[in-house]
């Protein structure tokens, strides 16, 4: 089954059993999923529909940040339920220390030294850990190794 179909499935259930908060979540992903297949003209793949997914996850995060600033708790909690409906649609997420590891991986692969190697170390980066890592963390920890 793929991940567009268990979308699917899953918002008919939540149909079925009543829960609006995951219903109205799921819609919004399926509804991101079917601009991004409009604005590029073709069926998205799987790994397509993760990164769809991974953004949607990510604007929640980011606005949880601001929610916190404003003092907004009702909105932090309310994206937080958010971020756990979407999350099982994710990967399974990997912790500092993993991502750490992997990190020193590709730096002794391309050889970077300097902060200016950054680029390098990204792009060989991240289709590793895409949509199993915050880009957040990974850039903190790429930053912190290249001094």
């Amino acid at each position: 089954m793929s991940l567009m179909e268990q979308l699917t499935a899953d918002m008919k259930a939540a149909m079925k059993q009543g829960q609006k908060e995951r219903l109205s979540v799921i819609r919004l992903v399926r509804g991101a999923v079917r601009q991004a297949e409009i604005d590029g003209k073709k069926t998205l793949t799987d790994d397509e529909v993760l990164g769809v997914i991974g953004k949607e996850v990510k604007m929640r995060r980011d606005s949880i940040e601001e929610f916190a600033r404003g003092g907004r708790t009702d909105l932090v909690e309310k994206t937080q339920a958010e971020i756990e409906i979407l999350m099982p649609y994710l990967p399974e997420q990997i912790g500092a220390d993993e991502v750490r590891k992997i990190v020193e991986e590709v730096i002794a692969e391309v050889g970077a030294a300097t902060p200016k190697d950054m680029g390098k170390v990204m792009g060989a980066l991240m289709p590793r850990v895409k949509g199993r890592a915050d880009g957040k963390l990974v850039n903190e920890i790429v930053r912190s190794l290249l001094k």
